[in-house]
């Protein structure tokens, strides 16, 4: 890997700073090492190896794996590698559902344009996509998630502001809880890192 970067002492840095933020017992894992070089590559903008891996750095990135990977602590520790212009929120889809039940259709404004009378898109990481139900407000169903893809999408083409999404469904999963519609924008959106099936649960 031909790179200005040190890898190996980036992945020392991000080990110390995952036991900071989740206790001592916190490890990263050296089968884990082939992810975790493409998410540094990523989120510390590194054209070449980016263009090894082949990631768009237009594009924001979609991390899948089973249950227990690690895909949430990794997002979370990628936040403080990513330059200031690139910072991006960790949001459950699960929280974003209980708002939604709370407050309406606004909390899908509220995670594509931004808020309510402020156009102030951001860049979101929307954790555990799959794991939210369809809920009712007021009566109405909505497929909150769904709804705030396909805004983003358009934020995506008209701002190229970009969105992560981490999941651990399948491609055919996510067309049969969201529509084909958003598998195919979801697609044209991020650049997908995906564990191993069989990646053990690193929280058993």
């Amino acid at each position: 890997m031909n790179t200005n970067l040190n890898y190996p002492e980036i992945i020392s840095w991000l080990k110390t700073k995952g036991q900071e933020l989740y206790g001592n017992h916190f490890k990263i894992h050296e089968e884990d090492y082939p992810i975790i070089y493409k998410l540094i590559a990523y989120f510390l903008k590194d054209e070449q190896v980016c263009f090894q891996f082949g990631i768009n750095l237009n594009k924001g990135i979609l991390l899948s794996g089973p249950i227990g990977c690690g895909k949430t602590s990794l997002m979370n520790l990628m936040k403080y590698l990513t330059p200031a212009e690139f910072k991006f929120s960790v949001k459950p889809c699960r929280d974003i559902s209980f708002e939604f039940i709370q407050d309406g259709y606004q909390v899908i404004h509220k995670y594509s344009k931004g808020q309510l009378y402020k156009s102030e898109p951001k860049i979101y990481c929307f954790d555990d996509l799959g794991l939210e139900n369809n809920l009712k407000y007021y009566g109405n169903e909505c497929n909150v998630m769904a709804e705030i893809l396909l805004s983003r999408y358009d934020l995506f083409v008209s701002h190229r502001i970009q969105t992560h999404i981490t999941t651990n469904l399948s491609a055919s999963e996510i067309e049969s809880l969201y529509g084909n519609r958003v598998r195919s924008r979801i697609r044209e959106m991020v650049n997908l890192i995906a564990f191993n099936n069989v990646t053990k649960d690193k929280r058993a």
